[in-house]
């Protein structure tokens, strides 16, 4: 897990206790991750695959990467490629990660960090690890989240924030059993530090073994729970969920999660405490094309994106450009598994 984190959970901000007459949202779904890989050979897990895109709305594709323990040399990345119409998020929680863009946004994030692409009108951008853990190997695990831009937005100017670990916004819950790191939105009056377009929010939650977290959450809102590592339940009906695990919730306004129960036999001994990325927003509600790197609302206009691309329309790659990039700017979207969908429907998506 990130580096965020706190000896003493009793001296932060606490989340509020629910109000009364609270409704606690009840689990609709729990979906198992597939594994796969990605870019140049990283190991992922597709944490929507077989998800409805209507139950997902904003999002349309989150991928842990992740976790491995690579040997010297074998740290991977991605090539340069496209996006429009859309956002990326990637949150490190171990190791390090570069970021460059065709609209000069980049940096360097490690742990706890996170990197947010506003690809918009279109963008050229590469992630990759930086040469010194490529030398040295080491520990790399993240989450790369794709959130919808509405209409209005999917022309907007690229943007690029770097938001420090150091940025978020830390809770616990009201018994200290829980640490809560708020990358974005409002929870219990407690705003994170990312800027987004589509009202959204977005927590990591450390809960302890036995401790209970009851989060509140904008009734307008989804809601969204993906265990990262350890076991425990989730919902007013407590389904039981454990690592690689998607959650999709019903109605209400509160999240509840429990941390494994003493005792209970399905407990990882590797990671006592439960680790959960609680997503949730505003449903958009527009048709969504989509195919390789492009989110539009009609074919047409996928069509164009891929025309833009080709006439360098989207950017060009910065200096010490490869063999590979240059192909890549003149219309090669390799490392990009290209799928076509539409409203209602989901499949494999490239991290990117």
């Amino acid at each position: 897990m990130p580096a965020v984190t706190v000896e003493d959970t009793t001296t932060l901000p606490r989340v509020p206790l629910p109000a009364p007459r609270t409704v606690q949202r009840r689990t609709r779904s729990v979906t198992s991750a597939p594994q796969g890989y990605e870019g140049e050979g990283f190991p992922v897990r597709r944490a929507f695959a077989g998800v409805d895109l209507r139950d997902l709305d904003p999002f349309l594709h989150m991928d842990q990467m992740g976790e491995v323990e690579y040997a010297p040399g074998e740290p991977k990345g991605t090539s340069w490629h496209p996006h429009r119409g859309f956002e990326t998020v990637t949150y490190l929680l171990d190791g390090t990660f570069e970021h460059a863009d065709s609209h000069g946004g980049g940096g360097t994030i490690s742990d706890g960090d996170t990197q947010w692409m506003t690809a918009g009108s279109g963008v050229l951008h590469i992630e990759k690890p930086p040469e010194a853990l490529v030398l040295s190997g080491g520990l790399f695990h993240g989450l790369q989240l794709w959130v919808n831009l509405p209409r209005a937005q999917k022309w907007a100017e690229p943007r690029y924030q770097d938001l420090r670990a150091r940025e978020s916004v830390l809770l616990a819950s009201p018994d200290g059993g829980a640490l809560l790191r708020v990358i974005a939105g409002d929870v219990g009056g407690h705003t994170g530090p990312g800027s987004t377009y589509t009202p959204m929010a977005m927590v990591h939650a450390t809960v302890s073994p036995g401790a209970t977290l009851q989060l509140p959450w904008r009734p307008d809102f989804n809601a969204l729970v993906y265990v990262l590592s350890g076991s425990g339940a989730v919902g007013i009906d407590g389904a039981p969920v454990h690592t690689g695990q998607l959650v999709v919730l019903g109605p209400g306004d509160t999240v509840t999660v429990h941390g494994t129960r003493p005792g209970d036999r399905h407990a990882e001994s590797r990671t006592p405490d439960l680790d959960v990325v609680v997503l949730g927003g505003l449903p958009i509600r527009e048709p969504i094309a989509m195919y390789g790197p492009f989110v539009m609302n009609s074919r047409q206009e996928l069509r164009d994106a891929f025309a833009d691309h080709s006439a360098g329309r989207l950017g060009s790659i910065p200096a010490q450009r490869t063999a590979h990039a240059d192909g890549l700017a003149h219309g090669d979207v390799r490392g990009e598994t290209q799928q076509d969908a539409v409203t209602g429907t989901s499949g494999a998506w490239p991290a990117g």
